[in-house]
């Protein structure tokens, strides 16, 4: 009995603490809002490279750490630091640091999830019945191919799939290795793009954050999303063959 009530103060602070880090989430998204766009990139572009010039292993240290902050609190600025990295760093080595700071950041958030409702909420799920239990022996039964799949579809935001899999019970280790690998085909694009920013700057333009749509690259995200599922079909063949 005094086992439940430690386990039930515990969670308590946990929410505690954690409503206070979305709370400061939400304080910085609205403070850096006008500091984490494509205009304030634009505008301090030459302070950026003078920088990182200079300092060259500093410079890539700061943009992981800030790329990781970005993506543990859930900041609008994802998108603009992975053009960043491209602009600052080029494609390559840029993707490898857009991608450290990318699977720092939701391996952080994925943590906390998990400290403050994750377990428990899991447990709960599995304890449950009905439909929602359904949903998570589905996704049990087929992890890999789940997480693989909300990772290259390009409509489920981020921060999605890094909270899921908290929640539902999944394995760090199998959530540190299907982002590492899942989030490689949209890096690779939109760091492309970043390293593309200097003719843009000069023509006074805008980048095509919308290219990840375009069909030359929306097919191939697509066929890995079929490839993701293959192994659901397969089982869901066998079973209807039994």
């Amino acid at each position: 009995m005094q086992d439940k009530a430690d386990k039930t103060k515990a969670r308590k602070n946990h929410l505690w603490i954690l409503s206070l880090l979305a709370c400061l989430a939400l304080g910085l998204a609205v403070l850096l809002s006008d500091h984490l766009s494509f205009e304030a990139l634009s505008e301090n572009r030459a302070m950026l490279v003078d920088y990182t010039e200079r300092h060259a292993g500093l410079a890539v240290l700061l943009f992981i750490l800030a790329y990781a902050v970005i993506v543990a609190l859930s900041l609008p600025g994802a998108t603009v630091a992975t053009l960043t990295g491209g602009f600052l760093f080029g494609t390559f080595p840029g993707v490898l640091y857009n991608m450290s700071g990318a699977v720092l950041g939701a391996s952080i958030l994925f943590l906390a999830a998990r400290w403050g409702l994750g377990d428990w909420l899991a447990g709960k799920i599995d304890a449950s019945e009905g439909r929602i239990h359904k949903i998570k022996r589905g996704i049990d039964e087929n992890q890999w191919s789940m997480l693989f799949l909300i990772r290259f579809l390009p409509v489920v935001p981020f921060f999605v799939a890094n909270l899921l899999p908290a929640l539902f019970g999944v394995p760090f280790s199998r959530f540190v290795i299907s982002t590492a690998l899942g989030i490689i085909p949209g890096a690779l694009v939109y760091t492309s793009v970043g390293a593309g920013l200097g003719m843009v700057f000069e023509k006074g333009e805008a980048p095509n954050l919308g290219i990840i749509f375009e069909p030359h690259i929306l097919f191939p995200l697509l066929g890995l999303c079929l490839l993701a599922l293959l192994p659901i079909l397969w089982k869901a063949v066998r079973k209807e063959a039994t």
